[in-house]
């Protein structure tokens, strides 16, 4: 008997592919860059099972052309917006995600954004390579500390609890805004304040933005809520991109609205604003929360597992429960 079909559309670790070749058959797309829509289609024609990543867009199209025997989309990344939760039920088909083992290296990447947007370090690394003259003074690249600050975190799950606990050991202190109170053994631990949405943004020193994607966080960082924040503020953004309004966001860095910011993600990634290509005050890299060797290679086998696991029927390991 023929072992079910397991379809991956990037290429993952050998370990991840290793445990699918164990399970049943391979079809991978040895491409490390997104493929083209034709070529996703037809790439997951049959599978039972189909491992996605950020830039595959799952909905009734790419559901059909899987055909009736899917069973499973396991998506490697915490995040599920690329995916239609209510098409994939109305197919059948088990969503999985992979919480949890990206929390410690996006943490540690948001806190990177922090020091790099406080302290000018990539404004600063682009003006020694420049060739420019400089020269040490008081006031040269004068930036701003972390000791007694404030962090702002709009979502305390497990990313934010990360990047909580190492603002922590740089003397910060923690405030947050959530749809529901954190457990009282993280308020404790972290010293935390739930604050509401716009006591926070006043207050904040550094924002950080560790929300998922819904139509209720899109553009939940616009032009109001950025006038509202400090002008010695810093906003970072390691969560989606299109949490943040980012034409609004290069207009407030440029007018002086607020003093910097960190992004590691983009409204129509990959493509950048323009307006903030040309701002010293804005770090932005490529979407690097998750890159590390260790934490990518996890992601891809709890992916695998979480495939390997429906199809045998002992359900997912880590479901991603209809919104």
């Amino acid at each position: 008997m023929q072992g079910p079909i397991f379809t991956v559309t990037n290429m993952v670790p050998d370990s991840a592919a290793e445990l699918l070749r164990q399970a049943g058959e391979l079809r991978l797309d040895p491409r490390e860059e997104a493929i083209p829509r034709q070529d996703l289609l037809e790439l997951v024609a049959g599978a039972d099972a189909v491992l996605t990543l950020l830039h595959d867009r799952v909905d009734e199209e790419l559901l059909e052309a899987a055909g009736a025997q899917l069973r499973c989309v396991a998506n490697v990344a915490v995040g599920y917006d690329n995916i239609d939760l209510e098409a994939a039920a109305r197919h059948g088909v088990t969503v999985t995600n992979t919480p949890g083992v990206l929390d410690d290296a996006t943490a540690d990447l948001t806190l990177g954004l922090i020091l790099a947007a406080t302290r000018r370090l990539a404004e600063g690394d682009r003006l020694v390579r420049s060739g420019r003259e400089w020269s040490w003074g008081m006031g040269f690249m004068l930036g701003r500390g972390l000791q007694g600050k404030r962090l702002g975190i709009i979502g305390l799950g497990g990313i934010g609890r990360k990047v909580a606990e190492r603002a922590r050991a740089f003397g910060m202190e923690i405030t947050y805004h959530s749809r529901h109170p954190a457990p009282p053994e993280v308020v404790e631990a972290l010293r935390a304040e739930r604050l509401p949405l716009e006591q926070l943004l006043a207050t904040s020193d550094v924002l950080s933005l560790h929300t998922p994607l819904t139509e209720q966080t899109r553009h939940l960082i616009g032009a109001a809520e950025l006038e509202a924040m400090k002008p010695t503020a810093v906003l970072i953004n390691a969560a989606r991109g299109p949490v943040v309004d980012e034409r609004a966001l290069a207009a407030a860095l440029a007018e002086g609205q607020i003093a910097a910011a960190g992004l590691d993600v983009y409204e129509r990634e990959p493509r950048v604003e323009p307006a903030l290509l040309d701002l010293d005050n804005v770090v932005l890299v490529p979407h690097l929360g998750s890159a590390t060797v260790e934490t990518r290679t996890a992601m891809a086998v709890l992916a695998a597992r979480n495939a390997i696991s429906v199809l045998s029927g002992q359900g997912p390991l880590t479901p991603v429960a209809s919104q």
